[in-house]
């Protein structure tokens, strides 16, 4: 089904509030079976605190359905981000290329907004300029955050709070209006105001080096980051 836009699994919709029509036909997909592998006992003897791990075993067969093939109640929608930015999405294209990022458009990534894969950024056009700006900045957040090492120490819902909430902080401080924006997406991925308090240095020293990136003048003594950084619990 390429139209498809939001799928989820058969009890999944049933918890939204949704229920599947009658007749409709499920898109299959491959799901991963994760297993326990067990370490040798010759290895656990070595290291009785050591625990056994979680491993992909393969693949198995299951089937969603996308939202147009549901009735029931509506879906919240989450708010977008308004405003002019000027001219800070080329300056901080311009930043990420110096920073040895690359920068791609690429309408393939749909329904996603921005994709990071690394040292390469993919963003969706089309998008409104403000949106434009704030998907690249949550990108630029995971690309300056989220690699190596602190990629596998961290969860999805911290990497994904971390990165909006960076969004939020350098919107905030160019004059976007936020709204809910940044609070309807970190809650998509259950993030919390005691998580983003854990998270607040690094939220704080990636926002600051994206912002003095947008103002080259600003005194080298100030920390554009901080400044809204106390506005931060407005998103938890």
């Amino acid at each position: 089904m390429p139209t498809a836009t939001r799928v989820a699994g058969f009890w999944t919709w049933k918890n939204l509030g949704r229920s599947v029509n009658a007749g409709a036909r499920g898109i299959r997909i491959l799901a991963p079976i994760v297993g326990v592998k067990r370490k040798k006992d010759s290895e656990a003897e070595k290291d009785l605190t050591s625990q056994n791990t979680r491993a992909l075993l393969g693949f198995r067969n299951a089937y969603v359905f996308d939202i147009s093939q549901t009735s029931g109640v509506d879906l919240p929608e989450i708010h977008q981000v308004s405003g002019d930015p000027g001219e800070n999405i080329e300056r901080l294209a311009a930043f990420l290329i110096e920073q040895g990022i690359q920068l791609v458009y690429n309408p393939k990534i749909a329904p996603a907004l921005g994709m990071s894969y690394g040292g390469r950024i993919a963003i969706l056009p089309g998008q409104a300029k403000a949106e434009e700006f704030s998907t690249l900045v949550h990108e630029a957040a995971h690309e300056m955050l989220h690699k190596a090492e602190r990629r596998t120490a961290t969860t999805k819902t911290v990497r994904e709070t971390e990165a909006e909430a960076v969004a939020f902080v350098v919107g905030k401080a160019v004059g976007l209006v936020t709204g809910s924006a940044s609070a309807d997406y970190i809650q998509l991925y259950h993030g919390n105001a005691s998580l983003l308090a854990e998270s607040l240095e690094v939220i704080q020293h990636a926002a600051s080096l994206i912002l003095a990136a947008l103002e080259p003048s600003v005194d080298d003594e100030t920390e554009p980051g901080r400044e809204a950084s106390a506005e931060l619990a407005e998103v938890a």
